[in-house]
Formats: structure tokens, C-alpha cells, sequence
């Protein structure tokens, strides 16, 4: 009952802080990097509680940790170029996710997902391309295990992993042990940080951006 009741919550937090966005802020006035860092951290919030709510593990299943909830950014194809992030469960436990497997944006019913050709359609939200949309060049993730921009994965105890072993009964391997930085870094040289926590993956935007 308390889980159920924590998404609610995140639920209703995303949607009024849109609506406040719409109604109060003129375009103009929003400044294209806080916007970003606010839906980043509150989709990681959102990616927390579906992960507590949805425990993966399975006796049977000794990859069972492949499928945990994760956020994970990527760079479109070359031609294309720029940056993308999608938010899923890697029910196939492939390493490549499909948006079958994708969180949708309780706002709009859009899945947090795009593939790296990077191009707008009806199904995926928009604000997953983070060059296109919000204009970042780079992602610096003090934590990233990846060979990728990085990525965070969330347990149903509240622990975040930088990257999902595929070795079988290896569920513990890469947890995140001390505080986790991911920088958005602009065009125009101008950046700021969503902090992570471990043990429990709460968040907080850092004061140090530039």
C-alpha cells in the first residue's frame, strides 16, 4: 500500500510541476537546462519507484538482475549525431532495449524511448533527445561502467547499479557505493549536475552548475 502510494505521489509532482510550467512560466523565461535537470531527476525518481514496485527477482532465473529498471544515455547513429536517453526493462535481457520493454510518460502516455536514428514520431517523447530538444553535446557520469555515456540501474531495495553483469548470479556487481554525479554539458558551454545517492537512489540537483 505505501509503494503504490509513493508513485502516486511522483506522479502527481511531474504533473504539476508540468502544469506549472504551461500556465505560469512563458517559453522564454524557462531556461533550457533546468527544464532538462527537472524532468531528468523527476524520471529518475519516477525510474526508482517503478523499480521498487517491480521486483525482477526470479529463483529461476539466474540473469534475473538483466531486467531491472534503468535509465541509460546514448549517442545517436553518426549520421544522425547527438544525444539520447530511454528509461526500460530489458525484459529479453539482450542489452538492447525496445520499446515494448520502455516507461511510459505518465504526463502524455509517450514511451521514454528512442532508438539511435534520433528522429521525432507519435509513440516516443520528444525529450528524450537531449541535442535536438535541449541542445547537450556531453554526458559525464562519475560513476559510469559502461562503454557507453553511462547508465543507472535501479533494485527493488533502493540500490542503483552503473551497469548489469551478464554473468549469472552476479545481481550485486557494479552497485554505485558513494555519491554519483551526471553532468549535462550545452553548446554554449553552460552545465548542470543531478547528484545520486547510494543505498537508497534518491537525488538532488547540484548548486555547483555552471
Amino acid at each position: 500500500m505505501k509503494k503504490s502510494f509513493s508513485l502516486l505521489e511522483i506522479i502527481v509532482t511531474i504533473s504539476l510541476i508540468a502544469l506549472l510550467y504551461t500556465i505560469f512560466l512563458p517559453k522564454n523565461k524557462i531556461n533550457y537546462l533546468d527544464e532538462l535537470v527537472n524532468r531528468i531527476e523527476l524520471y529518475i525518481s519516477l525510474t526508482r519507484q517503478k523499480a521498487l514496485l517491480d521486483d525482477k527477482y526470479d529463483l529461476k532465473d539466474k540473469l534475473w538482475h538483466k531486467k531491472r529498471w534503468t535509465i541509460k544515455f546514448f549517442r545517436c547513429q553518426e549520421s544522425e549525431g547527438g544525444i539520447y536517453y530511454s528509461i526500460y526493462s530489458d525484459e529479453n535481457k539482450s542489452g538492447h532495449p525496445s520499446i515494448k520493454d520502455t516507461l511510459k510518460d505518465p504526463l502524455n502516455g509517450k514511451n521514454i524511448y528512442s532508438s539511435n536514428t534520433c528522429k521525432e514520431n507519435n509513440l516516443n517523447s520528444k525529450y528524450v533527445l537531449l541535442t535536438k530538444e535541449f541542445g547537450i553535446t556531453d554526458i559525464k557520469m562519475s560513476c559510469n561502467s559502461t562503454t557507453s555515456l553511462g547508465q543507472l540501474s535501479f533494485g527493488s531495495d533502493g540500490k542503483i547499479y552503473s551497469r548489469l553483469s551478464n554473468n549469472e548470479n552476479e545481481s550485486n556487481e557494479y552497485e554505485i557505493t558513494a555519491p554519483c554525479s551526471i553532468k549535462f554539458i550545452a553548446k554554449d558551454g553552460k552545465n548542470k549536475e543531478i547528484i545520486l545517492f547510494p543505498k537508497t537512489g534518491y537525488s538532488n540537483i547540484s548548486k555547483n552548475s555552471q
